[in-house]
């Protein structure tokens, strides 16, 4: 569904992207992971069209990215992580101007059933200034799915949205995915990726450092993680392959010892050496 061999964006001296290549299946979810600054949004902008690559290629449905924008564009549908709504509209205003400059088709009927979708049908004639931040992220989401895209791309779709909130963009996501549609998504929740995405790229500074599904990507570290502090007051941590490995570490430290599951936070670190939250160097 979607191929992009060696993709490149550099901004002045700084590369934003760095040789990126990547093969995502038609039906997946594929998580984007990494800090900000990672250059996940610089690689959606050039998958939807929006950024020219300095180098390499990308192919949607078999249309070139760069060659082919026109055919791209009725194929996807992206919510930015910037809010561009029009606030002083309605909800149903908002859709309608949308459908309207893709000729969507009987839109009344399809802004229904989007606006159903994101449960926002009883808000549809309200100002989207009333809204609160989560619904606003989920009319953002209807916007997209108006048209009926096969691609739907999430630029850090629950930015900002309280855990709740944030649980409810999942559900949605995860409809669309029943849909038969291919997500692409950019985040730097480690729950995120893991509870939505069936393979997940990790980006540190541009370049792709892994990818694969994210139960393969933990067993990279091991199965379990024992956490104390040491007598300097530091967060240690010991990554073992086993449950009987992490009780046998546990034992020895004696008390204020905590045994978790490994989590993609544990393989990015391992690869980089930084927290994947903050791009903190761990000490």
């Amino acid at each position: 569904m979607i191929e992009a061999i060696g993709l490149t964006k550099h901004y002045g001296q700084i590369t934003a992207v760095d040789n990126l290549s990547l093969a995502i299946a038609r039906g997946e979810v594929f998580g984007l992971l990494g800090p900000n600054g990672a250059g996940k949004t610089t690689t959606i902008k050039m998958l939807t069209t929006l950024s020219r690559p300095d180098s390499g290629t990308c192919m949607i449905d078999g249309f070139n990215v760069v060659e082919e924008p026109f055919e791209i564009k009725k194929r996807i549908g992206v919510v930015p992580q910037e809010n561009n709504l029009d606030r002083e509209l309605t909800a149903r205003e908002n859709l309608l101007i949308y459908g309207m400059l893709h000729g969507v088709r009987d839109m009344e009927k399809k802004m229904a059933e989007t606006l159903k979708i994101v449960d926002l049908w009883d808000r549809r004639d309200s100002v989207v200034l009333s809204f609160s931040g989560g619904m606003q992220r989920r009319l953002l989401l209807a916007r997209a799915l108006l048209t009926e895209p096969f691609v739907l791309f999430l630029d850090e779709p629950s930015i900002g949205l309280d855990p709740q909130i944030r649980r409810q963009m999942w559900d949605i996501v995860r409809k669309t995915k029943i849909d038969g549609r291919t997500v692409v998504l950019t985040t730097h929740y480690i729950e995120e990726a893991e509870a939505l995405c069936d393979k997940v790229g990790i980006l540190s500074r541009g370049r792709l450092i892994a990818l694969d599904s994210p139960e393969n990507l933990k067993a990279i570290v091991g199965e379990y993680v024992v956490e104390f502090v040491n007598g300097d007051g530091k967060l240690i941590q010991n990554v073992c392959k086993t449950r009987d490995d992490a009780h046998e570490i546990a034992k020895q430290r004696g008390d204020g010892v905590t045994i978790r599951r490994s989590n993609l936070e544990d393989v990015f670190i391992k690869l980089t050496g930084e927290r994947i939250e903050t791009g903190e160097p761990v000490e």
